[in-house]
């Protein structure tokens, strides 16, 4: 009984928090919800080790991304057209409209070099983290967050005096723009 108690505590603490970073690093929310679920029914299936985890939410994490790679690799096709219809749709009010900006602007970005942003300023781990969770040489992540910032700033940019919040929100739909370069500065990423 208490191992399921301590498991629920843990589902309720980072389930929501997964999902807006996977989110984040796909577009794809759908899919991510899906993965995700499976992740957490395999920590369920395995929660005895995976509670024992110095970070049981990294490996939750690793395993969903790990099944949306799978997924993709098997059916590229099919989730490009989910992307752009993700894209067309807005995914619901607790995801919010500055999430979407920044989306938009990650997914100009090359996939490794879009995770690793998502880890360090949406998931807030250090680079050892990264390193530890993804396999990434530790000089490769710091000169994936140093390019990755570089090719962000001018997508998400900051209030430009027209009371738009630069290039990405410009061209977002309107019930997806953020407000003065709010998608960077809630995501770390000022």
């Amino acid at each position: 009984m208490r191992e399921t108690a301590e498991f629920d505590a843990f589902y309720e603490a980072t389930s929501h928090r997964l999902i807006g970073q996977l989110f984040a690093m796909t577009g794809d929310l759908g899919s991510v919800e899906d993965a995700v679920q499976d992740a957490y029914v395999r920590a369920w299936q395995a929660w005895p080790k995976i509670g024992a985890y110095d970070n049981p939410e990294a490996w939750v994490r690793s395993v969903a991304y790990k099944l949306l790679v799978n997924a993709w690799h098997k059916s590229r096709n099919r989730l490009t057209a989910h992307w752009r219809e993700a894209a067309r749709s807005h995914p619901g009010p607790e995801l919010g409209p500055d999430l979407i900006v920044l989306v938009q602007a990650l997914r100009r970005l090359p996939e490794r070099q879009r995770r690793v942003l998502v880890l360090h300023y949406v998931a807030d781990l250090s680079v050892e983290q990264i390193v530890r969770e993804t396999g990434i040489a530790a000089g490769t992540v710091k000169s994936h967050l140093s390019r990755g910032r570089q090719a962000l700033a001018p997508l998400v940019s900051e209030d430009d005096g027209e009371g738009s919040a630069g290039a990405v929100h410009r061209t977002a739909a309107p019930e997806h723009r953020g407000e003065n370069g709010s998608a960077r500065k809630e995501y770390g990423l000022v």
